[in-house]
C-alpha cells in the first residue's frame, strides 16, 4: 500500500477548508495514516523544500508555508500519490480544472492550498520529516473491499 504526505497549507486552515478538503481524499477511498496540526518552523520548511532552493519562488514559498498553522497528513491507499495529485489539480488554482481541490477553492499563484508528494521517494523523505514510524498507522476500514477489490493493486 502506497503512502503520501499532504500538507493543508496556511490558506486552507485560515479559510476553514480543512475538513472539506480532507473529505475529498476520504471520499475517493484514501485512508488517514497520521495527522497533526502544527506550525512549520523555518528550518523544517527549508529542509522540506531544499530541492527548490535557489529558484525565484523559494523565499516566498518558505514565508508562506511558515506563516500560520498547517495540517500535515499521511494518506495511504492503492496508487495514493497519483490519486491525491489528481484530486489536488494543477498547481495554480486559476489553471486547475473544476472539481479538483485547487480548481474549486484556489485562484492564486502563491496560495495553492495543499502540498502532495510527487513520487514514492519524495513521499518517504517528506513523511519522515514530520512523523516517526510509531506515529504511522495501518488499518482496514470495514468497507475497504468495496473500494479496492483484492485483484486491483
Amino acid at each position: 500500500m502506497e503512502r503520501t504526505l499532504i500538507i493543508l497549507k496556511p490558506d486552507t486552515v485560515q479559510r476553514r477548508l480543512t475538513g472539506r478538503i480532507l473529505q475529498r481524499f476520504e471520499d475517493k477511498g484514501l485512508s488517514l495514516a497520521a495527522m497533526k496540526l502544527m506550525k512549520i518552523s523555518r528550518e523544517l520548511a527549508e529542509r522540506h523544500y531544499a530541492p527548490h532552493k535557489g529558484k525565484p519562488f523559494y523565499p516566498g514559498l518558505i514565508d508562506y508555508v511558515t506563516s500560520g498553522p498547517v495540517v500535515v497528513v499521511v494518506l495511504q491507499g492503492n496508487r495514493c500519490i497519483d490519486t491525491a495529485r489528481t484530486l489536488m489539480g494543477k498547481t495554480f488554482g486559476y489553471e486547475a480544472s473544476p472539481g479538483t481541490i485547487r480548481g474549486d477553492f484556489g485562484a492564486s499563484r502563491s496560495f495553492n492550498l495543499v502540498h502532495g508528494s510527487d513520487s514514492p521517494e519524495s513521499a518517504a523523505t517528506e513523511i519522515a520529516l514530520y512523523f516517526t514510524e510509531d506515529e504511522l498507522l495501518t488499518y482496514a476500514h470495514a468497507g475497504s473491499d468495496w473500494v479496492y477489490p483484492k485483484d486491483d493493486v
